[in-house]
This record gives C-alpha cells, structure tokens and sequence, in this order.
C-alpha cells in the first residue's frame, strides 16, 4: 500500500514540476496563460458502501487549468500589434482551421492579409471601396494601392458675419469725359467737399498755371489736378489722357493718307519729353498700334476702334464697315502731344488729360465754382452731375476695400486637382427699414474666375433680427450651387476634367454619387451674423487627390485605419473577437492558439468593445500572466513534495527489508 501511495506522490508531484517548468519557460510568451495542476485524493470504496478502510490510496491529478486572467499590456513599435483589454481572443484562420488566440502580434503577408507570425490570417469584419464596414466576416486584407481621388460636391462652410461692419457704399460724382481744357481756359476752380455728417467743408483752390522749374509757367496736368484731390478727406481721383485722331481732330483719311506715304513720321511725347516710338516703315494703323505698345513707356497704350463722327454716329467705308481709329491712351494723366506727318512736315495735336473723381460715404456733395466768384458754377461743373451721387456696392476681389469679409479652401475636380475657392461677403443696405431683417451679397470665386453667375448677379445671404440665416436667394437651407466651373490648367485651360452639366440638365442636392459633372454644393446653412469679429468656425469639403499609403491606425474598437499622404484616412476593415461561456474548455494546441471544444461552447463573436467583449490596444502586447515569483515557489514546493514521497518509498522499502531479514 505505502509504495503505490508513494509512488502516486511522485507522479504527481512530476507533473506539478512540469507544468510549473512549463510556466517557467514561457513567462515572456506574448498571450501565454498560466496553468495550475489540481489534485484530488484516492480512496478505495466498494460498489454499494464507503468501503472499510479509511486509509487513503494517494493522490491523482484531476485536471491541469488554464488561468485566463488579464496580463500585463507593453507597447511596441509595430502598428499593427494589438492587445486585448478584457475578454475575448482573436480569431485565426490557419489554412481553413479556426483558432483563437490572446497573441497580437501581427504583421502583413506578401499578399497584404494581416498574419500572427505562423501565417494564421487575422479574421475581421470587411468594408468595401469606401471604407463602409460591413456585417461579413473574412480575412483581413490591407489595400496598398493609391487611393484614387475623390472630386467635391459639397462645401459647408460655418461662418459668422460681423453685424458690426459698415455698408460699403461707393458714392460716384459721374464725371463723363471732363477735359483739364475748360479749367486751364477758365483760369481755374475751386473744389467745394461739403460733407453727410455736419463737419466744416473743405476747399481747395486748383490752378491753371504751374511753376515749370525753369523760372516759367506751363498749364496744369490732369495728373497733378488728381493728385491736389486725392489730399482731401474722403475724395479719390483718377486721371488719363487720351488721344483719338477723328474725335480730336487728326482726322482718320488724313492719317490714312499719312501712312500710305514711304516718308511717314511719327511721334509723342508725354509732359513734352518725347517717347521713342519705332514708326519707320509703318504702314498701316495696326503697325502703329504695335510699335506705340512696343515703346519703353509703361503707361502709354493704343488701340484700334471703331470711328465715329461729331454726333457720335460709325464712320463707314464705301462698303458699310465700320472704319477703324487709333486711340492712343497715358494712363497716368500726363499732357500727351502727338505728332504725324511726312518726313519733317509735322502736325502736332496736344492732348490734355481727363479727370475722374469718386467719393467714399462720408462726403454729400462736392461743387466746383469759379474762385473770382463763387456764385458762379465753373465750366467744369458742366461735366457732371453736381449734387447727385449714386451709391453703388462696386465688388471688385482684387480690391479688398470692396468686400467686408473674404475666406477661402481648397476644393478638388474629377481628376484629383486641387483649386482655390474664395467667397466674398459684401455687406448691403438693410432693405424695407432695416428693423429685423440684414442681407449681405455673396460671390464665388475658382482660381480668379467669379462662378455661380456671380459675376453679373451675386446671392443674396438674409439675415433675422437673431442672426439666423433665414435663406440665400429665397432657399431657406441657405444652398448654392456652382454649375458652371469649368476646371482648368494654370495656363487657364481646361485640364480634361469633368465640367459643368449640359444645357438644360437639373442639378439635385445633395449631388448624388457617383457625380458626373463639376456642380457642387456651397452650403451656408451654419453662417450667422452676430455683432462678433468675422469668424470661420469650421470649413469641410468631401473632396481630396490621389494619396499614397502611410501607414496604419487602429482604434480601440479594433478598426483599422490606412492613412494616405494625402491627408485622407479610410477604414479597411475591424478586427473580431470571439469569447465563450466557458472559456477553461478550450483546448490548447500551441502557438499559443486554442480551439473550440464541447466543453467551451460555441465562440460568441462580435466587435471589440461592444457586449462583454474587451477593447483593442494598438501597438500593444499582452504579455504573459505567469507570476515568476510565485512559480519559482511553486517549483521548491513540488521539489519539497517529490522528496518527501520518494521518502514514503524509501521507508516502506526498509520497513518491507526488515520483515524479509526475519528468520
């Protein structure tokens, strides 16, 4: 009896020597789990009763157990090594055969599918080309391909208008064609700026004669007049000098006649210094054309058009065309004298400049009157309207002081090409009476060139007495479309991407996919106008180029993530995890790997983070959950036990030695 309890013992104790060795070796096994050995004593027991000998028969293993309990999570430096944070196991395909696993250490295989380092495929939830996840489980496979564009089709923009901005109101004396003639000739004017808000007027005397810097006099310039005006408080002045031969009096057949001449000569000179003008062997008034252009003065340019007469009517030929004058233009307001002939016989024609004047909000009226008597309206009050100052919102997007607020993105065509949008926000005059109810014009811009029929007709953005936009043009979701962009190449051709609809096909919001055409949406739904500084809130659009992979993300619900360098990210598919009710039942088959039996019931598969499934750590491991220091005790404590039962045998063995030594 006492060698077969000893001998029990010792196998026994063998096994809680290997399983505790087991531990041992693998306390840095990535998703390892610790085993325990459980004993159970042995007792002999007849079929109907307890038996009548109390007197045990050993010890027996009973069942080697698995401990499941958490590890410890590490970070690595690979993005696609994953930790599970609670319950659950991976599952792995492994050539058709499911396992499951605690080990997260994955990588990519030639083929792109996620693999353990055995090559078993990592099972997940797929999504399709645009990174939808779907319900289908299957291997997981990274896409290495470019991500191809994806064209705009809409942009929302959350904007707040500042309340506070000021109408931008232009007030325009309309000067017509006033020539520095009549001023010279009438000795000269006194400006009169009569301001809206009370201030004292401002006067300002201009001269017909100035200090020619050689102890003399000479007649006042058109760009000097410009400049005296443009000292004074809400006055902005502008001059040119232009020179055409039939309306001022060079005559066109005479000047036809004078180019059909070998001997033809020509010059100009601006405020009397002559500009070199390449006129030898021209012939015709196009040639003219060309070399005044080609001539080194910057502000000087000419053109053809058509000729008229002194009451305005076309100049026609024998055959009913129209004949074509030259005009030539200094845009700087300068005296310009023009001179044509034959050889040295020249005909000189002086051309003084013309004034154009314009006015911010601020000023009321502006009256020229004579300074040897200001009750008389000088000769140059005669070409404007004195005392009638239109207001306009002139828009210009190269001037900024036209628009109170402007803010641009960059938005993407068929092809993956980025653009530049601008919208520009101007602010009008409240309509009605102004109580409750602003509005503000808006314009669009691609590349510099105004879309969305903005360039003859803004939208128009109405506001309540909340800030609220209540719609644009009348649509109270406060949309724009854009169906005429064409988009094109720096050179401002089209790049042959897809362009606007056809003539006469609807364009519906939101554009559905896949889109056709280059109509998208502006949506300013989200704009405000509060008596805060002009804001952008926030700004997207679903349009993006082409990118290249950069890596890989993943998210603690287990979704993975490529990353392009195009800034762009698209989900390729989720990780699944698998539990059951009786997770002791499964049956381990290395690789640190376990698989299903009866006795762990069916996996219970679903989404990381959902249910009582755990959460995903990326670039993380599990690491072993063997105690090392409890293991080594365990080691002594079954050393301990294997001595003492071979100790059993042992004194058995001299117990059974002596009885034999009887005689």
């Amino acid at each position: 009896m006492a060698f077969n309890t000893g001998l029990s013992g010792l196998r026994a104790a063998s096994v809680d020597l290997d399983v505790t060795g087991n531990n041992i070796a693998n306390a840095s096994t990535v998703g390892f789990k610790g085993s325990k050995v459980q004993f159970g004593d042995l007792y002999a027991s007849g079929f109907l009763s307890g038996g009548s000998n109390p007197i045990g028969d050993g010890v027996r293993v009973q069942d080697v157990t698995q401990s499941f309990g958490q590890g410890n999570i590490s970070f690595t430096d690979n993005g696609l090594d994953m930790a599970i944070s609670g319950d659950g196991f991976f599952i792995l395909n492994n050539n058709g055969e499911t396992r499951y696993s605690r080990a997260g250490q994955f990588g990519i295989d030639k083929d792109g599918f996620v693999t353990n380092n055995q090559n078993m495929k990592v099972q997940g939830y797929t999504a399709d080309g645009d990174g939808n996840l779907s319900g289908i489980r299957g291997d997981l496979q990274i896409e290495t391909d470019n991500l191809a564009p994806r064209r705009t089709t809409n942009l929302r923009s959350d904007l707040n208008l500042d309340s506070r901005e000021s109408v931008l109101e232009a007030r325009v004396n309309r000067l017509g064609e006033v020539s520095v003639e009549d001023l010279i000739a009438n000795g000269g004017d006194e400006f009169v700026i009569v301001y809206a808000d009370g201030r004292p007027n401002q006067q300002v005397q201009i001269p017909a004669q100035v200090d020619d810097g050689a102890g003399g006099t000479r007649d006042i310039s058109a760009r000097e007049i410009a400049g005296i005006l443009n000292d004074l408080t809400g006055v902005s002045a502008s001059a040119t000098s232009s020179f055409q031969f039939e309306g001022d009096g060079g005559g066109v057949n005479t000047l036809d006649t004078a180019l059909a001449n070998p001997d033809f000569s020509f010059t100009i000179a601006i405020d009397g210094q002559n500009v070199p003008v390449a006129a030898n062997g021209v012939s015709s008034k196009q040639e003219l054309v060309d070399a005044i252009n080609s001539s080194s003065s910057s502000s000087l340019s000419a053109q053809l058009v058509d000729a008229v007469d002194v009451n305005g009517d076309p100049i026609l030929d024998g055959g009913g065309n129209p004949v074509q004058d030259l005009r030539i233009i200094d845009n700087r307001g300068s005296d310009l004298t023009v001179s044509y002939g034959n050889g040295s016989t020249l005909t000189d024609y002086d051309k003084v400049g013309d004034l154009n004047v314009s006015t911010d909000r601020s000023i009321q009226d502006i009256v020229t009157t004579d300074p040897d008597d200001p009750a008389v309206t000088s000769l140059v009050a005669t070409g404007y309207d004195t005392g009638e100052l239109s207001i306009t919102n002139s828009f210009n997007p190269l001037d900024q002081r036209t628009y109170n607020h402007a803010t641009s993105t960059t938005i993407f065509d068929s092809l993956g090409n980025s653009h530049e949008l601008t919208q520009f926000f101007v602010k009008n005059p409240s309509p009605g009476n102004g109580v409750g109810v602003s509005e503000w014009s808006v314009y669009l811009q691609i590349d510099g060139e105004l879309v969305a029929g903005t360039d003859t007709s803004p939208y128009t953005a109405r506001f309540n007495e909340d800030g609220a936009l209540q719609s644009v043009n009348g649509d109270a979701n406060g949309e724009i479309v854009v169906a005429d962009w064409i988009p094109k190449d720096p050179d401002g051709e089209p790049n042959g991407a897809d362009g606007p609809p056809l003539a006469g096909e609807e364009v519906v919001t939101p554009i559905p996919e896949p889109p056709t055409t280059s109509a998208f949406v502006v949506d300013l739904g989200n704009t405000t106008q509060y008596g805060a500084t002009f804001g952008v809130n926030d700004q997207r659009q679903n349009g993006y180029s082409t990118g290249r992979l950069s890596g890989l993300d993943v998210s603690d619900q287990g979704v993975i993530f490529a990353r392009y360098t195009n800034g762009q990210s698209k989900s390729l598919g989720q990780v699944a995890l698998a539990s059951f009710n009786n997770t002791n039942g499964l049956s381990p088959v290395g690789e640190t790997t376990w698989v299903e039996t009866f006795e762990s019931g069916q996996p219970i598969i679903g989404a990381p983070d959902t249910g009582t499934l755990g959460s995903i750590k990326a670039s993380s491991v599990e690491e072993s959950n063997v105690d090392l220091s409890a293991e080594l005790v365990n080691l002594i404590i079954a050393q301990r036990n294997y001595q003492a039962n071979a100790k059993t045998i042992e004194t058995s063995d001299a117990v059974t030695q002596t009885v034999i030594n009887l005689r």
